[in-house]
């Protein structure tokens, strides 16, 4: 690629790490198609990251540094390719929900982030660091509205998420707060761009009670989960844990109300809340 001086324009981060892997790819004698074997992939990933075009995940870069011999070289490399801009535990989860192309949640005690409004955003990273500084809370609060972007674009990804009804009674940040949250969520869910459930409390106990999932689906890479608990998470590609998540996923779907009845029930939450009024356990 050259500018208009027709000097070349310097490598990226991402491409000099692109051109490295391939540099020892070719040294081991290996194909891209042979590689992507041993590592589990398709072909056509380990060209997008030969191209600069995708980061590893961090169990691919382990996983290259394994086949190739090279003792966490891409493994450590790979930290310094992505600027931090969540927690830890969740960085490498939010690179990869912009890549996927079917994400499913289940949420059971807030809004996933990927639907928040900027009130209920704000309200929940406020309670998580009472010593915040307004500079750096709203930092925090345009990096996670900026994750919602993918629902924007023609080629967003499907997204489906099950809510624990805990999640639309649970008072964050004041009624009027709560009634723009839960109206945002049922606009996405009638104009198309998500599908919405909702587990009602009359279903007890059920699969993924007892923590959040995310489910992502790529075009050219093995699915991931993702759960979480406090300060914590764990994103994860191995097929027999992601399968086990699914199955959960799976049968809490099939105890959720439908959509419609779920998107009836949150849009009549959300007139109580629009009436300040706190609304009743049913």
């Amino acid at each position: 690629m050259t500018g208009r001086t027709g000097h070349q324009e310097p490598l990226s981060n991402e491409q000099r790490y692109g051109d490295e892997l391939r540099r020892r790819r070719e040294a081991a004698g290996l194909t891209q198609a042979e590689l992507a074997e041993r590592i589990v992939c398709s072909p056509s990933l380990i060209a997008h990251y030969e191209a600069g075009r995708r980061t590893p995940s961090h169990a691919d870069a382990q996983r290259l540094d394994q086949v190739l011999g090279t003792d966490g070289f891409f493994t450590r490399w790979r930290k310094t390719l992505t600027k931090a801009r969540f927690a830890e535990h969740f960085q490498e989860a939010a690179e990869q929900e912009q890549l996927a192309v079917f994400i499913e949640e289940y949420a059971v005690s807030l809004v996933p982030g990927l639907l928040q409004t900027e009130g209920y955003a704000r309200a929940v990273l406020k309670v998580g660091k009472p010593n915040y500084t307004t500079a750096d809370l709203d930092k925090k609060v345009v990096n996670r509205l900026e994750r919602a972007r993918i629902l924007e674009t023609p080629d967003s990804p499907t997204v489906w998420v099950i809510l624990h009804e805990t999640v639309i009674r649970t008072v964050v940040g004041g009624p009027a707060v709560m009634s723009e949250q839960l109206r945002h969520i049922t606009e996405l869910g009638r104009t198309g761009r998500i599908m919405v459930q909702v587990v009602p409390f009359s279903v007890g106990a059920h699969p993924t009670l007892s923590s959040m999932l995310s489910l992502m689906r790529f075009t050219d890479a093995p699915d991931m989960a993702y759960v979480e608990a406090l300060h914590t998470g764990s994103l994860t590609d191995d097929p027999s844990l992601v399968r086990r998540y699914r199955d959960a996923y799976d049968l809490t779907r099939a105890a959720a109300l439908p959509p419609e009845a779920s998107l009836d029930l949150i849009e009549s939450v959300a007139e109580d809340y629009g009436n300040h009024e706190r609304p009743p356990h049913p």
